[in-house]
């Protein structure tokens, strides 16, 4: 029973990790060429709420792996890449620390919790991926940033912020509806790991 478990587990990794590629391919809204919005993190942050933390993490490693060899992703050296596509996308799993207590309030059909702990992980997973975005945009991005007139860090934080808050408020209230009127996306994972 345990093996099918974590068959299950690997699988809804792995087929997440696709839709979140999936979803970043599709239009989002275009703020500036270096700052969008999108909903792609829907599917990391749902996969967390299944399976916790190391779910969530190994299936973010997995987008921004695909990121890279899909050719979606904007490198300029290794380590860039490395922060930007592995470390960032995987850290969007720290959303799965809030799995159990997401999916017990959903048990118990207290949904005015569930949401606020659904707020709080897509606040923690989205802050905890667009951290590495800023160091990134700080270290490696200041050309664009002498070009708008702005020091590295101010250019970074506001460019990175705006993207981080835009995709946090839009992933909130998406995944507050959807898992509100679909609580079993979450609660029908057996056991958070």
């Amino acid at each position: 029973m345990h093996k099918n478990f974590k068959l299950q587990t690997l699988l809804e990794i792995s087929i997440f990790a696709a839709l979140a590629m999936l979803l970043d391919l599709l239009p989002s809204i275009k703020l500036h060429p270096s700052m969008s919005i999108s909903f792609a993190m829907i599917p990391i942050f749902i996969i967390s709420f299944r399976w916790g933390f190391k779910a969530g993490f190994i299936s973010g490693f997995i987008w921004g792996i695909l990121q890279i060899a899909l050719g979606d992703a904007w490198i300029l050296t290794p380590l860039q890449a490395f922060i930007e596509y592995f470390i960032a996308f995987s850290f969007i799993g720290f959303a799965g620390l809030f799995a159990s207590k997401i999916k017990d309030n959903l048990l118990i059909n207290n949904k005015k919790t569930a949401t606020i702990y659904i707020v709080i992980a897509v606040l923690v997973g989205a802050a905890a991926r667009y951290f590495w975005h800023f160091i990134a945009g700080v270290v490696f991005f200041s050309e664009y940033a002498l070009e708008a007139g702005q020091g590295p860090v101010i250019f970074s934080l506001i460019a990175n912020g705006i993207t981080f808050t835009g995709a946090a408020i839009a992933c909130s209230i998406l995944l507050v509806l959807l898992i509100s009127t679909a609580p079993h996306l979450i609660t029908s994972a057996k056991k958070v790991h």
